[in-house]
């Protein structure tokens, strides 16, 4: 019989804050956005014995928990009737959540949060590998631009450039020191409306919070060369190990300032790494220009530091037994010396490596008020952040760069600066009611969104002169290193400045018209005020020689289409997202519970795409061809050897010879969409007894993916191969019919890619958990089973023509298992095991050449890699604690039996001697870290 007006308290066990609503007249109480945390719950009726239950709220689960009262003459003490499985089985979201423990307690070589990302059937987590540059995930046959990551609530979407959200573009560091995260969630598909701009997963993460005691945790961890294992082509080479070593240290604390009101919470994180890459140009002989430099100077080994600081703080401040008022504020820094030596390309020195540096800083400001049956958030954020490579300071002024039997060898500093800014201002309101009875219980939330952004970019591609030395050029016999053949680089104006506005609203309602059935109804709608540039008029020099030279493009231009006068232009409002799903609860406990669900995702253009119609006008490419002693070829300029010190003499080569830097023409369609993606899930939970199974079938397919496609260039025979005399017409070229005077390609923006992504997902979990005698276990199994399909390249720009890029398996691995474990060793104290094995079929790797003709047919798919393997141990040894405190040593061993997952496979032509033969490996062979804990 339903009770109505009882109290349920929940009090948090760390802060001892404390929670308490009403029962309705049908029994049911909604407790809204209680933070992660473990709690006390109390069910209390007058004339009725009090009933207790802990239970464990993770991030973003619902847990229905029913209390059964008894009739009682005298009022009880509240007595713990059970503790809650902290599995939950209600959700229509293809979830996955991180504990605590597994992110303290898991295998991770460099402590990048997003790696346990993994653990999620469906996802792909770039490996962390030691000498690898970029850190992302991605999932649903989608690029890791179409994900996102909240921390607190907070969007860290990276508007500009690649990788999903800030910072992660190429970057080797973690975005958000793992310290200070308390868990969080991978969902993979189906999720609310009141997550924004992601067509593909999302994490969300939530931080740590001080409690009502201080305590703390420090750490390091260590790693040299002595403790890495060479790779199978290393071994061959005999080569010498390059100098390495990684240092991660941190440490946190937090605790009360005013006991029960104020409290503090503070992490650092730091990952030093030292590295050395080898450089070994070794010239051709026979030419006695090369004898006059000295490559002997820059060949060696040479340092690559890494350097990345995190910082965060978090004040959380209850207001009143109905409000909390928190504060946190946290940032990233990174510098990083790299692009030059082994592995990028021994022929490339120190001199023309990269000076990158990724810069983050994020603060929130939260006030939550809840009283009764509502919930009020609203939320104030800010981020800074700046991706800004730039060349490495050097003795050279400009890049020599060597071809034929020299390839590719260079000299001089790297040829781009580029500065990327992104500047947010949020504000957010969530408001959340659950006392609406009508034909069942609703719980209904609603929130509006409004963002204020600067983007600044300084993009200097290609800007530093490029003197180029072809060995072909100047005839047989002649030393043609001498003199280069060429010099490029680009000029003008590269900074883009713009603001943007971004509004988001959604409503949701999950409605429970009965104890076993839940659907989530919700809709968003997203706007932005300058995703692209509406403003922008196309020249008419482009509109009159596209319009008069038509005839020329293989690719029709539409005018109304693809010209605009600053008024054609129309801001996107189409973005309406309705999401629907169900769980249904087969038996009155919920233990066997139907899902499914249905949506529509939207997601946004990059801004670095957006600029490319007006940088493709602002930065020109200068080619000036030179001519030696003798030579009387039109069109060529004399040789001085002063322009390779005198950068100065160069750009004036541009203003003397203007015919040299004909722009590219780049149009984007006035009807631009942004990357959407259509969501469908039909799967069953099992709880057997605290093991939670689930098998799902999740499809998505995604479209309106951006790339280019060229209009003047293209194959002109049914073989579409460049090994026909002709067939390839290069309209870039001013001899070419092809050829839009005044220009160089031609390329057409469009929509035309496309994802299809089909998995049957099944994920095994036992949450890790302490018994009575203080040892515990806990394990995990996700395994995937999929076919992705890709239409277009999956790059910015197709070459050359849409026909040579149709629906096709691309990048497909069929199978994925990945498992993890933590356990208590029960004969030996103190001693945690922890581990993670990562199995994947192998991909589909493309056999022969897309242009190659009959001599060489192309076959989508049609190379099978061997089969991925990788095994990572953890083991740490507490030592018995003395007045609180608690010293560790622990040991991470990645790798561990040196498995050898071979990579970049030649897979050009299946009569080559060297077909099916990797050259690379895809993982790093064995490697150990050791490191030390100490918890107070």
């Amino acid at each position: 019989t339903p009770i109505a007006g009882a109290r349920v308290v929940a009090v948090n066990t760390q802060t001892s804050v404390q929670r308490e609503v009403a029962t309705q007249s049908n029994g049911f109480y909604a407790m809204l956005g209680l933070v992660p945390a473990e709690y006390d719950v109390t069910a209390r009726q007058i004339g009725m014995a009090p009933q207790r239950i802990h239970v464990r709220v993770l991030i973003g689960e619902v847990y229905p928990l029913d209390f059964k009262l008894a009739a009682s003459a005298v009022q009880l003490e509240a007595v713990t009737i059970a503790a809650a499985t902290g599995v939950e089985t209600r959700t229509s979201e293809v979830a996955t959540n991180v504990s605590q423990e597994q992110i303290n307690n898991l295998p991770s070589p460099s402590r990048n949060f997003l790696d346990l990302a993994a653990l999620a059937p469906g996802t792909s987590v770039q490996n962390d590998r030691i000498d690898g540059t970029a850190r992302s995930f991605s999932a649903g046959a989608q690029a890791a631009d179409q994900t996102n990551l909240f921390i607190d609530g907070a969007s860290y979407k990276n508007d500009l450039i690649h990788g999903g959200s800030v910072g992660q573009d190429r970057s080797r560091g973690n975005p958000f020191p793992r310290n200070a995260v308390q868990e969080y969630r991978i969902l993979t598909q189906n999720y609310k409306a009141e997550y924004q701009r992601a067509s593909s997963a999302i994490i969300t993460a939530t931080t740590k919070s001080g409690g009502n005691a201080w305590n703390g945790d420090a750490f390091f961890s260590y790693q040299n060369k002595d403790l890495v294992a060479l790779d199978t082509f290393a071994r061959a080479t005999s080569a010498t190990k390059p100098d390495y070593k990684r240092n991660l240290v941190g440490f946190s604390g937090g605790g009360p300032i005013i006991k029960n009101r104020l409290r503090f919470f503070g992490s650092y994180e730091g990952n030093y790494q030292d590295r050395s890459n080898r450089v070994n140009i070794v010239p051709p002989t026979g030419f006695p220009a090369l004898d006059t430099i000295n490559f002997a100077s820059r060949n060696g080994f040479f340092g690559s530091p890494f350097r990345s600081t995190l910082v965060f703080g978090k004040l959380t401040y209850d207001v009143s037994p109905h409000s909390s008022l928190e504060f946190s504020l946290n940032t990233r820094h990174e510098t990083d010396i790299r692009d030059f030596g082994v592995p990028v390309d021994q022929k490339r020195p120190f001199e023309s490596g990269v000076h990158f540096r990724n810069d983050v800083t994020t603060g929130i400001l939260k006030y939550s008020h809840f009283v009764g049956a509502w919930l009020d958030e609203t939320m104030v954020n800010y981020q800074r952040a700046r991706d800004n490579p730039s060349p490495v300071p050097g003795p050279e002024a400009v890049n020599r760069f060597y071809g034929g039997s020299f390839c590719c060898a260079q000299l001089g500093p790297n040829l781009s600066i580029q500065d990327f800014r992104q500047q947010r201002i949020g504000v957010r309101n969530d408001l959340t009611y659950s006392g609406l009875q009508w034909n069942g219980q609703h719980v209904i939330k609603t929130g509006v969104s409004i963002d204020f952004l600067y983007y600044k970019v300084l993009k200097q591609n290609g800007v530093v002169p490029r003197f180029v030395y072809e060995e072909c050029c100047f005839g047989a016999g002649v030393d043609s290193f001498a003199v280069p053949e060429r010099v490029e680089f680009h000029a003008g104006n590269p900074n883009f400045v713009t603001d943007n506005t971004q509004f988001g609203v959604y409503a949701q309602d999950d409605w429970s018209p009965n104890q076993r059935l839940t659907l989530n109804i919700g809709i968003r709608w997203d706007y932005e005020s300058h995703m692209l540039n509406y403003d922008y008029s196309t020249p008419q020099s482009i509109i009159d020689s596209v319009t008069r030279y038509a005839s020329r493009l293989f690719m029709p231009v539409d005018p109304g289409r693809y010209f605009t006068d600053g008024t054609r232009r129309s801001r996107f409002a189409g973005a309406v997202q309705p999401r629907l799903g169900f769980s249904y609860a087969l038996d009155a406990e919920s233990r066997t519970t139907v899902f499914g669900g249905f949506g529509i995702f939207y997601d946004r253009t990059l801004f670095d795409q957006a600029i490319e119609e007006k940088f493709a006008q602002q930065q020109p490419n200068f080619i000036i061809h030179f001519r030696r002693a003798g030579d009387t070829t039109p069109g060529r300029v004399d040789w001085n050897n002063g322009y390779l010190a005198n950068p100065s003499a160069v750009d004036s080569l541009r203003l003397t010879n203007p015919q040299a830097g004909a722009p590219e023409v780049k149009l984007l369609p006035n009807d631009l969409k942004p990357p959407k993606s259509r969501q469908f899930s039909l799967g069953v939970r099992q709880l057997v007894r605290d093991v939670a199974i689930e098998a799902a079938y999740t499809g998505v397919r995604s479209s309106d993916v951006f790339t280019f496609y060229f209009a003047n260039k293209d194959f002109v025979c049914p073989q579409r191969s460049f090994g026909v005399a002709g067939c390839f017409q290069d309209g870039s070229v001013v001899s070419n019919p092809h050829h839009i005077p005044g220009f160089a390609a031609v390329l057409l923006g469009t929509n035309a890619g496309k994802t299809w992504y089909n998995a049957l997902q099944v994920k095994l979990e036992r949450p890790y958990r302490r018994s009575a005698t203080g040892r515990g276990w806990g394990a995990g199994l996700a395994y995937t089973f999929a076919k992705r399909e890709t239409q277009g390249f999956g790059d910015d720009f197709s070459f050359a023509n849409s026909v040579d890029y149709p629906r096709q398996v691309r990048n497909d691995e069929r199978h994925h298992v990945v498992a993890n474990w933590i356990l208590d060793f029960p004969f030996a104290s103190g001693i945690q095991f922890g581990g993670l094995i990562t199995l994947g079929s192998g991909v589909k790797l493309d056999v022969g050449d897309r242009f190659g003709g009959p001599g060489n047919p192309f076959k989508p798919g049609g190379f099978d890699t061997p089969m991925f393997k990788n095994l990572d141990l953890r083991v740490r040894k507490d030592f018995p604690s003395f007045s609180g405190t608690t010293v560790a040593v622990t040991a991470d061993l990645f790798n561990v039996f040196n498995w050898q997952n071979l990579g970049s496979y030649d897979t050009s032509n299946p009569s080559g001697a060297n077909f099916g033969k990797a050259s690379g490996v895809i993982s790093d062979p064995r490697h150990l870290q050791i490191g030390a804990e100490y918890h107070f």
